[in-house]
């Protein structure tokens, strides 16, 4: 299994409040990763320190063994990096259609309208009045796009998700944990932000259970204690 991405002693504060005290976390390549926690947990900063959206005051960000700590957001993008928020993922005042045309990289956005159809009869809807289920498919078509600007065309080489599953029905979030995983069959690395471990994961999922800022549990989902 080798390492995509990886936090070494990350240390992460807001103002005199300290998210992450030295946390160490290794992002398999084609693999699932859930970080598990409660809010407050850590699980978001992590997602942010990964992409670059949150600059850790001490450790370093890994990526294929290359320090990127300072790398800014925008250029880890570029290199095949996604980011999708839990809160202010889409462009609200922009149509559904606009929203697609900006994720992707050709303006061919097809592959996202077939893993979400749901979306085809409100492509000239403002994404701001979608309901919040809406709103999360819209949102992670980003995911299932290839990166607009990154190198080669191919699938986004790390794809980060805040509660991939927020709104959506029972049947829409199997169907998204789905894509996801089927991601990580063409080399992604994926990794997912979570308060409960989400079913019917694939074998050799990663969990990373965070406590108050560090890591509690690190293993297989299978290995994850049940108290």
């Amino acid at each position: 299994m080798s390492v995509e991405m990886e936090l070494r002693g990350i240390r992460v504060r807001y103002g005199p409040l300290e998210a992450l005290h030295g946390v160490d976390l290794p992002v398999p390549a084609a693999t699932p990763t859930v970080l598990l926690g409660r809010n407050g947990s850590g699980r978001t900063t992590v997602l942010r320190t990964l992409a670059g959206t949150v600059r850790p005051v001490s450790g370093r960000v890994l990526w294929r063994g290359a320090d990127v700590t300072r790398t800014p957001a925008h250029e880890r993008a570029r290199r095949g990096l996604c980011l999708v928020p839990d809160l202010r993922a889409v462009y609200a005042t922009l149509t559904v259609a606009d929203n697609l045309e900006l994720a992707a990289p050709h303006g061919d956005f097809a592959a996202a309208l077939d893993a979400y159809p749901e979306l085809r009869p409100l492509l000239a809807r403002t994404a701001g009045t979608l309901s919040g289920g809406e709103q999360r498919m819209l949102a992670l078509c980003r995911a299932l796009l290839p990166p607009r600007g990154a190198t080669g065309g191919g699938p986004a080489r790390v794809v980060l998700v805040d509660e991939p599953a927020l709104g959506m029905s029972p049947a829409v979030a199997a169907r998204t944990y789905a894509l996801l995983c089927g991601l990580c069959a063409r080399g992604t690395a994926v990794v997912l932000a979570e308060q409960r471990l989400p079913p019917d994961l694939p074998p050799g999922t990663l969990v990373h259970e965070l406590r108050r800022g560090t890591v509690a549990f690190s293993g297989e989902a299978t290995e994850l204690p049940t108290t």
